[in-house]
């Protein structure tokens, strides 16, 4: 069980974190006593009380500086949440491949130049805290079940499931555990894009919430709190899991209440 100061000691990074799930993530680290850097194309949002680093994760260069400068700053790297990403609508046939190339290069390729940098702290932190280092990464339902209109989002994700996977087997011996959370819809700012742009955004909504056996979204907050929970020295025991945080999305199927 986590408590109110279980990080104590330690710091993290959170990668897009300036903004909805990222920036519930940073706060509840926060309020467990971790120090925490924000790395965000525009940290401008970074919660109050997080180091805010301007930072690309398309941007490997960058990206290494940044993480090394964290590091510096707090003096070892203990908790990586890689949770930047973008969404994508459509099938195979509506995006082109300049459209794919982007979204796996942030999606995925993000995710991969975060932990290779991460790493060499991450490593040094888990020889004098065991069972206190950890990757967390943003997945998504759309890894493990076939949604409509989200062909490359789903691609993404998919790969980011199975990243964390092979991660987690190429890094336990030294330490360092690596999780994913799969959310399902969720209540953030990109949600609240896409209702601007449909025809009726309160049917949208309506559709969105329906598709949850719980008929309604995933709040932020909810998701930070699963991640978290995997960071946390209580899950030293947790390793290659993927949390589905999803309102029953995953594994529930609901006869009609009619």
């Amino acid at each position: 069980m986590t408590t109110a100061h279980d990080f104590e000691g330690m710091a993290a990074v959170v990668t897009g974190g300036a903004s909805g799930i990222g920036a519930a993530i940073a706060r509840q680290l926060l309020a467990r006593g971790a120090r925490v850097a924000v790395l965000d194309r525009d940290p401008a949002g970074a919660p109050q009380g997080t180091l805010a680093v301007k930072a690309d994760v398309t941007d490997d260069m960058a990206l290494r500086t940044a993480i090394d400068d964290v590091a510096q700053e707090y003096g070892a790297l203990h908790t990586v949440v890689s949770n930047a990403g973008i969404g994508a609508i459509g099938t195979v046939a509506d995006n082109p491949d300049d459209e794919w190339h982007r979204v796996l290069d942030i999606n995925v390729l993000g995710m991969v130049r975060t932990a290779r940098h991460a790493l060499p702290h991450l490593r040094r932190a888990a020889a004098e805290r065991p069972g206190c280092v950890s990757i967390t990464q943003t997945c998504s339902i759309a890894a493990t079940a076939g949604l409509p209109q989200r062909a490359l989002y789903s691609a993404s994700k998919g790969a980011v499931l199975s990243l964390t996977l092979a991660m987690a087997a190429d890094h336990v011996r030294e330490g360092i555990r690596v999780n994913c959370v799969n959310p399902g819809t969720a209540d953030t700012p990109w949600i609240g894009r896409l209702l601007d742009r449909a025809d009726d955004p309160a049917a949208e909504r309506a559709a969105l919430e329906a598709r949850q056996p719980t008929g309604r979204l995933v709040a932020a907050e909810e998701v930070a709190s699963a991640v978290v929970y995997l960071a946390s020295p209580a899950a030293a025991a947790v390793t290659g899991t993927a949390l589905a945080v999803d309102g029953g999305m995953q594994g529930l199927r609901l006869r009609s209440a009619t």
